[in-house]
């Protein structure tokens, strides 16, 4: 396919965090995903990578999903996936997939100030 060709390929803007490996490392890196598509997507992060590198990347309701880096630009890349996903499904209602127990956060209220009496004025 022509470059032409694959810019005709409809695309979904969106923004969500995935996990990136980049073939012969052993970490794995937090990517923002920009657009998806069902061959490939374009993610950014502070990330070294370069064109042709394998990489696998975990989305959301696909799971991890090989692919090589198309393009480099700045701190974002074009990812070329090895097999066609389905992009609805990725975009499918977060609250549907449980967060992983490392994401989940217990918040607590701050006391509630005291009241306007009870403060000295200080002069």
């Amino acid at each position: 396919m022509t470059d032409f060709d694959n810019r005709q390929i409809s695309r979904d803007s969106l923004f969500i965090l995935a996990e990136l490996r980049v073939d012969g490392q052993n970490e794995t890196h937090r990517v923002k995903v920009r657009n998806l598509s069902p061959g490939g997507m374009m993610a950014e992060a502070n990330l070294r990578v370069v064109r042709g590198e394998k990489v696998a990347v975990n989305l959301r309701n696909a799971g991890w999903v090989e692919g090589s880096v198309a393009w480099v630009q700045e701190n974002r890349f074009g990812v070329a996936f090895a097999e066609d996903i389905d992009p609805k499904a990725v975009r499918a209602n977060a609250a549907a997939t449980p967060l992983p127990d490392a994401m989940i956060v217990n918040r607590r209220w701050a006391a509630a100030p005291p009241p306007a009496t009870a403060t000295r004025k200080i002069l």
